[in-house]
């Protein structure tokens, strides 16, 4: 059986409607917001402020802390449990990960940036969506960083590489289907985050790495458009 054509209709290398914006949360450091399809993910930036407890703070460096939240009906299917999770801490823990190499907080030693991730509405692509929610948050926030972290996923739906899988594509049963988060800096092509869901063949996750570049390209522009359009609409607002 072949997948011939997408569920929502969409190209395979194409991805959902996206937006995002920046500055949303007013009472943050920085915030981000970003959607893709009908997932949607908040991010708000608090510090750099004094660690606490002192035994982990870092005399050398800031230590970036990320806390990802799905809220408890968020989901099209069950009820999302109230508080962390194991789910929630893995995914809190490969966001830092993801986002770390591109974060410098050399100038904030003892220090802690938080980023707190909330998750109002899923379908599929929850921890690629905070991420990017993440990276516009950081930027806005004025944190030094060498470039944006762009996420989003991509996997094998039957016989064809698709890029971001929905919830739909991601319950398949007409063939096996792998779905790969991958993140990566736009600038570099370094990946920063790369899982697996599924089973994929070797030569077929070469050609989607390949496959899923453009997307993430085109993910770092609206991100960056987003912080462009927020520091305009500061502008203005300082000038009145």
């Amino acid at each position: 059986m072949s997948y011939k054509k997408r569920l929502d209709g969409r190209g395979f290398d194409e991805t959902r409607p996206i937006e995002a914006k920046a500055g949303v949360i007013h009472k943050a450091n920085g915030s981000g917001y970003f959607k893709i399809g009908n997932t949607v993910a908040y991010a708000a930036v608090y510090g750099p402020r004094e660690m606490f407890p002192r035994s982990q703070q870092n005399p050398k460096k800031g230590v970036l802390r990320c806390n990802y939240n799905m809220m408890p009906f968020s989901g099209a299917g069950d009820r999302v449990r109230p508080g962390p999770s194991r789910r929630s801490k893995e995914i809190s823990y490969v966001t830092e990960k993801a986002l770390l190499p591109v974060v410098d907080l050399s100038d904030y030693p003892n220090a802690v940036v938080d980023v707190f991730i909330e998750l109002p509405q899923t379908d599929a692509g929850s921890r690629c969506a905070g991420i990017c929610a993440a990276s516009i948050a950081l930027a806005d926030a004025g944190i030094r960083m060498r470039d944006m972290i762009a996420a989003v996923s991509v996997g094998k739906v039957d016989d064809k590489l698709v890029v971001d899988l929905d919830y739909a594509e991601e319950a398949y049963e007409g063939g096996d289907v792998a779905d790969i988060p991958v993140a990566m800096v736009p600038s570099t092509g370094e990946i920063t985050l790369l899982q697996g869901d599924g089973l994929i063949k070797k030569e077929d996750l070469k050609n989607a790495l390949e496959l899923v570049k453009k997307p993430l390209q085109k993910i770092a522009e609206i991100q960056r458009k987003a912080l462009i359009e927020s520091y305009n609409l500061e502008l203005k607002g300082d000038k009145k």
